[in-house]
């Protein structure tokens, strides 16, 4: 009976804050990535943990907060603009329905003014979507701040409960650490330096070739860096089309093959380079991941998403270790602070 009591209570309590939830997520993505230098802060350095914690903040504030908020600022005009600016899209639409109106290929597709308005008018409709989605991002970022100063206040006492309440082996408890720190560092920097990389190179290349607003299609572009198969090509593909359309081929062609080429290749680089080192993310994780996330989260499930997904091969990786190995493999050390222990200021995962 109280087992069932406990369980309702806790459904109750999450429900409730469910909207909430990225907020404790990125707490807690955040806590692992400054765990290694509150510890070297506060235990090797002498700080006040108060002082430590706030200085984190601020890191977080400076180097976080502060770009995620100019990038709103800069995309949500931006979007709404192009959306309700319906004369102007139908405009640069004509010059592309005009170019291509005798190709073959696109005999069965409705190009005619009505079609796209009425596309337009649907693109509409999510900009509510956005405007409360922007809100949410708000929201949340302020209750990952709040939740991680006393997260980063209380590690030694956090940690030893987490140690204490995990009802894993010693093996399976340094594993689950081990693969847990990997996966939050793969994918909180690795997916976004992906993303910021191809956007900047991209948009130097929009810039270069003519293009309006390189900016914009540059964030664009780095958002495209998620979608299967095409990536990045849903957005350079169209805008070459959009100058060959407008008689700039030389500018079309220079451009396509700049994003096959040069934009493409970022993509194999950093994975076979910067994020082998911090542990490379499947791209069906990376895919999938970010669908479910946008489904739960928002614009904030493009980080959290992937996180979710890849904690189910942790998991079973802690349940092997647990059932399936007759002889367990032996880990030496756990970076969580086991009870009774000193603090563990040496992070083994890097």
């Amino acid at each position: 009976m109280l087992i069932i009591i406990i369980l309702l209570i806790c459904i109750l309590i999450f429900t409730n804050l469910f909207y909430y939830l990225p907020g404790f997520l990125g707490a807690i993505t955040l806590y692992v990535l400054f765990r290694k230098i509150n510890f070297k802060l506060t235990e090797e350095r002498g700080w006040k943990k108060s002082i430590a914690s706030l200085l984190l903040i601020l890191v977080t504030i400076v180097f976080l907060v502060g770009p995620l908020y100019l990038l709103i600022n800069y995309m949500v005009p931006q979007v709404t603009e192009a959306i309700n600016n319906k004369e102007e899209i139908m405009e640069k639409f004509d010059s592309i329905k005009t170019y291509f109106k005798d190709s073959p290929y696109l005999s069965n597709i409705d190009l005619s003014d009505t079609a796209l308005m009425g596309a337009l008018q649907r693109a509409a409709k999510f900009i509510p979507n956005i405007l409360n989605s922007v809100a949410e991002v708000g929201v949340n970022v302020l209750v990952a701040l709040f939740v991680l100063y006393f997260m980063l206040v209380s590690s030694k006492e956090l940690e030893k409960t987490l140690y204490n309440a995990i009802p894993f082996s010693k093996t399976s408890k340094a594993e689950l650490w081990q693969e847990f720190d990997m996966m939050v560092k793969s994918n909180a920097i690795g997916i976004p330096i992906l993303a910021m990389c191809q956007g900047v190179v991209a948009a130097l290349g929009y810039w270069f070739f003519g293009l309006e607003n390189p900016i914009f299609l540059g964030i664009l572009t780095a958002v495209a860096t998620i979608i299967p198969i095409l990536g990045t090509m849903v957005v350079y593909l169209p805008a070459a089309v959009f100058l060959l359309a407008n008689g700039q081929s030389g500018n079309a062609i220079g451009l396509a093959l700049y994003g096959i080429i040069i934009i493409g290749s970022i993509d194999n680089i950093l994975r076979f380079t910067i994020l082998k080192k911090l542990g490379d993310v499947h791209p069906l994780i990376t895919v999938f991941g970010v669908l479910l996330g946008l489904n739960l989260f928002g614009m904030l499930g493009l980080i959290f998403g992937p996180l979710i997904l890849s904690c189910v091969g942790v998991l079973l990786k802690v349940y092997s270790n647990e059932f399936g190995r007759s002889t367990p493999e032996i880990i030496q050390s756990t970076s969580l602070i086991e009870p009774n222990s000193p603090s563990n200021t040496t992070d083994t995962t890097e």
